[in-house]
């Protein structure tokens, strides 16, 4: 059977993966002010990021539309869509509507439309394991309940290198925002069931990020069947960094390092380290 991945934008694929002739990908827009900004391939991170800094609002995003999905759903006899959390964005439901009224037409395609429960390199490992799995010839049902328990299985963790789009869009007073600038606290953020939330702070983004290699190692089970996922917003040598330290510690069968689009560059902001596994 022919199958193609879909994902929205927030999945931040490595170069092999944006290559690959089975996956694409549906772009959200963000607005700055009275700028909207498509989240596609004409996506410009260093011009996003000082847009982002010098506005005093913060961007919005909106999700793709049900017609922006149907459009992609031609071509392949079993279709996996892969969202961003349904908790943070309605492309989920938009994809949802979308199969809905693809398959009033086309009652004998196959649609799976797959709340990531994350963003960012975790949606990319969902789209890595259908990938997987429809190479090895599995059928879309036995897929489609396989991606179900590795989607509850994956763990997305991230550091950020500041607060103020937090601040902007009002998770956090701007007394909160200052003092953290000013005393270099970083948050260690994580997900629980597709919701942003803080795990933990520390003094300087270095400490922050071994302190998150603890969570890592406390949570993680199975590592070497695991594959360690690594999105960085404009630090490479950060992304090399916490490879590292996550590597000597915790043997994962393997890794890989992709740079935030536009939809993840919002939520990490410049120099944020997003991991999944």
């Amino acid at each position: 059977m022919s199958y193609k991945i879909i994902g929205d934008s927030c999945t931040d694929l490595p170069k092999e993966l944006k290559e690959d002739i089975h996956i694409s990908l549906i772009p959200l827009s963000i607005q700055i002010e009275e700028e909207n900004i498509i989240d596609d391939e004409t996506f410009d991170q260093k011009s996003f990021l000082k847009k982002m800094k010098d506005s005093k609002e913060c961007p919005k995003s909106s999700c793709p539309s049900p017609q922006a999905y149907i459009k992609e759903f031609d071509g392949a006899e079993d279709i996996y869509v892969v969202t961003l959390s349904a908790k943070l964005s309605g492309s989920y439901n938009s994809a949802e509507l979308a199969k809905k009224l693809y398959l009033e037409e086309h009652p004998n395609r196959n649609i799976e439309v797959i709340d990531s429960k994350s963003a960012s390199i975790g949606q990319t490992l969902i789209v890595m394991k259908i990938k997987e799995l429809s190479e090895k010839g599995k059928n879309f049902s036995e897929i489609s309940e396989a991606i179900r328990t590795f989607r509850d299985n994956l763990h997305t963790k991230f550091v950020l290198e500041t607060l103020e789009t937090l601040r902007k869009n009002g998770r956090l007073n701007n007394i909160t925002a200052v003092l953290c600038s000013a005393l270099n606290i970083k948050p260690i953020m994580g997900s629980d069931d597709g919701m942003i939330i803080k795990l933990d702070q520390a003094r300087g983004v270095e400490r922050a990020l071994i302190k998150m290699v603890k969570y890592v190692e406390e949570d993680v089970k199975d590592a070497k069947k695991r594959i360690l996922g690594i999105a960085h917003c404009n630090n490479y040598e950060r992304a090399l960094f916490i490879k590292d330290e996550i590597m000597k510690r915790i043997p994962f069968k393997n890794f890989f390092i992709a740079e935030t689009k536009g939809i993840s560059s919002l939520y990490a902001n410049d120099g944020g380290i997003i991991i999944a596994y």
